[in-house]
């Protein structure tokens, strides 16, 4: 994705960026710093190297899951702990003036190669599919639904 530099949230205008999920735009423009600041979750942004114009973003942060959430097959490799380490990937969207083109799932990328050479480890990511279209975007990323919340998917880190 060379038309894209992905990076840290800085002081990047976040003023003109629109998505097709309002609730992600009212997120990116007004709550993400302060989420930022709490260390309640780190942003990344992909800037577009034509304009520097925030092109999409992303979340990350902390969570867990409850070990008997995962499949047999996959809680069978793990100890017996009552909670699993993860990586919540928590909130992704595109610009619509840059969708289609494949930065959705290079953004996903970068955030599990960034989840992957963390010092904090996950055993899984987490991330929580606004909808039915989302949950088959992420599914199509190697995702996998979780049989008590078909919304809530993970993928090994």
């Amino acid at each position: 994705m060379s038309d894209y530099a992905i990076e840290l949230l800085a002081g990047h205008d976040r003023s003109t960026f629109v998505s097709d999920a309002p609730s992600l735009d009212r997120y990116f423009q007004q709550q993400v710093t302060q989420d930022v600041r709490r260390r309640i979750a780190a942003c990344f942004v992909a800037v577009a190297t034509t304009d520097a114009k925030v092109a999409g973003f992303y979340t990350l942060s902390a969570t867990s899951l409850i070990l008997d959430q995962l499949s047999p097959e996959r809680a069978r490799k793990l100890p017996r702990y009552p909670v699993v380490p993860a990586i919540l990937l928590g909130r992704l969207a595109i610009d619509v003036s840059h969708q289609g083109r494949g930065l959705g799932g290079a953004l996903v990328v970068d955030a599990l190669l960034r989840a992957a050479r963390s010092e904090v480890v996950g055993h899984v990511m987490v991330v929580d599919a606004l909808d039915e279209a989302a949950a088959l975007f992420y599914q199509h990323l190697g995702f996998e639904r979780l049989a008590d919340d078909p919304y809530r998917l993970i993928r090994a880190i």
